[in-house]
């Protein structure tokens, strides 16, 4: 199987682009959930996507698949199911363990409650601000929805977010609000995160001196260390569960999003959920061929571990999925940066790519003369959500936009192109004008992007990145090398306060520098 691919890859390699995609041009795309995937103008033919196929079921991509929605171990290194899709699920019918579903019923309560007015802050007066405070997944998810979903916002509250360390994204968040009116909800999954305490303990300090011991009614906690939690606040508070099966880069489903849910209603969060029960159902359901996550994944595997492509660019086509990169940096790269697999082994091959990109159109501005003329060739993919109600004129020319760059990307202009287009011009000119071309891409396009649109749309990518892990070989639900950096971090702080040194020499260097 890994010889097939390779002999593909080398066969492959040199073949043009523009013929691939016109023998791949009339297949139909594939369907999940409302999401269409177009893959014509990707660097295979029907071989090698055999090949691939086979690929998938040497690993048992659909073995991993049902043990993931079975809730058997498929994180070994923490010994734990990952049970983010039970959160979703509709009804227990579903095969989802009770005790996950039942996790989000007392933060949706809560948060119906202050949509309503029944839970209020000091004083009985409703809250009008939400400042919501985590990290890594316990931000970019929620920040994703809060951008998505923003012309769904109930205008009664100001949502806000902090997640840096810097004092001042604290400061900003909190800059302006009243505190009598101002809900705080901290989530840490293992309230032990660094800034997330830090901007928890500066914002108490901001409540206090307005509320004084009143405080309390003014934060909201949410955790798989309920016991840590209640020290911090001092006694049980408002605290609600995460569970320890869900990973936090997967949380965006759990009460973690909590002040979303209010700012939003629960409507629109339980939409969300049922989108992305949709993308589960297509999933479970459709064998490989078929199977969108399990495509993309092996798509993924044939461009990084075959082609050496060490990046994928995301072009979101949407003023609601500007944030979708910076998303799925985390879900992604966390989850499958690695080169070791479970069992202590290298991984065969080059794992996960780097992940980055932003908002059609406004990289076309910026970082679109790179792909087209700079000199790497890497695959992009182009996410289109479309608006049933959105002005013609505009989402008319931002389609046009994104038809344009991939066909560019693809197809290139020759120096006989400008030339006949451009008689004219000075030689030199000419030959800067000229686009490679043959850089590949993807389009997952939806024709009508709501709340369920957006569930099924991360749903989509988080089975993606649990099934191309398996294609690596990798744990895609631990994350070692984020810890060993806190470790130091924890080790050099004295240092950097007072006038400690360091082992290493020039982190010693540096300290001397910082300090004058």
């Amino acid at each position: 199987m890994t010889d097939a691919l390779d002999h593909h890859a080398r066969r492959l390699a040199d073949a043009r682009l523009t013929d691939l995609a016109s023998a791949r041009a009339g297949a139909p795309p594939l369907d999940a959930a409302g999401w269409r995937v177009d893959m014509a103008r990707q660097r295979l033919d029907e071989p090698a996507e055999a090949a691939l196929l086979d690929a998938a079921r040497a690993v048992d991509l659909e073995g991993a698949r049902d043990a993931l929605f079975a809730g058997d171990i498929v994180n070994p290194s923490e010994n734990r199911a990952a049970l983010h899709w039970a959160l979703r699920a509709q009804s227990a019918l579903e095969g989802a363990p009770e005790a996950v579903r039942q996790s989000l019923a007392a933060a949706d309560g809560f948060a119906q409650a202050v949509r309503s007015g029944a839970a209020a802050g000091a004083g009985g007066r409703p809250f009008r601000a939400i400042v919501h405070l985590g990290i890594g997944g316990s931000d970019l998810g929620p920040r994703l929805l809060a951008d998505a979903l923003h012309m769904e916002r109930d205008r009664r509250f100001e949502l806000r977010f902090a997640a840096n360390l810097d004092p001042l994204d604290i400061e900003l968040a909190l800059d302006g609000l009243n505190p009598t009116e101002t809900l705080v909800i901290g989530v840490s999954k293992s309230f032990g995160t660094e800034e997330t305490l830090y901007n928890l303990t500066r914002t108490r300090a901001w409540l206090e001196t307005s509320l004084g011991a009143d405080w309390t009614s003014h934060v909201a906690l949410v955790t798989a260390n309920p016991a840590r939690a209640e020290t911090w606040i001092g006694g049980p508070g408002r605290i609600f569960d995460m569970p320890e099966t869900i990973g936090g880069r997967f949380s965006v489903w759990s009460a973690g999003s909590l002040a979303c849910t209010m700012a939003f209603g629960l409507e629109a969060i339980q939409a969300l959920r049922a989108g992305a029960a949709e993308m589960d159902a297509h999933v479970q359901a459709a064998p490989i061929h078929t199977n969108a996550a399990m495509r993309l994944a092996l798509l993924d595997y044939w461009n990084r571990s075959y082609l050496g492509a060490s990046m994928r660019i995301v072009l979101a086509y949407a003023r609601r999925l500007r944030l979708l990169p910076a998303y799925l940096q985390q879900l992604e790269t966390e989850s499958n940066g690695k080169s070791v697999r479970p069992d202590g082994s290298p991984a065969p091959r080059a794992t996960a790519p780097a992940i980055w990109g932003g908002e059609g159109t406004v990289g076309q501005h910026s970082y679109h003369q790179w792909l087209h003329q700079g000199t790497d060739a890497h695959p992009t993919e182009f996410v289109l959500a479309l608006d049933e109600n959105a002005e013609t004129e505009g989402q008319s020319a931002l389609v046009a936009h994104a038809l344009a760059q991939a066909e560019v990307l693809a197809n290139g202009r020759s120096l006989s192109d400008v030339h006949a287009e451009e008689p004219d011009l000075d030689e030199a000119i000419a030959r800067q004008k000229v686009h490679a071309g043959g850089r590949p891409s993807t389009f997952l396009t939806h024709t009508d992007f709501s709340p369920r649109a957006l569930g099924a749309l991360i749903a989509l990518y988080e089975h993606r990145t649990y099934f191309a892990g398996r294609l690596w070989r990798v744990n895609a639900f631990d994350q070692w090398g984020v810890e060993r950096g806190k470790t130091i971090a924890s080790r050099l702080k004295p240092a950097v306060q007072a006038s400690g040194g360091a082992e290493d020499p020039v982190t010693a260097t540096l300290l001397q520098r910082l300090r004058r």
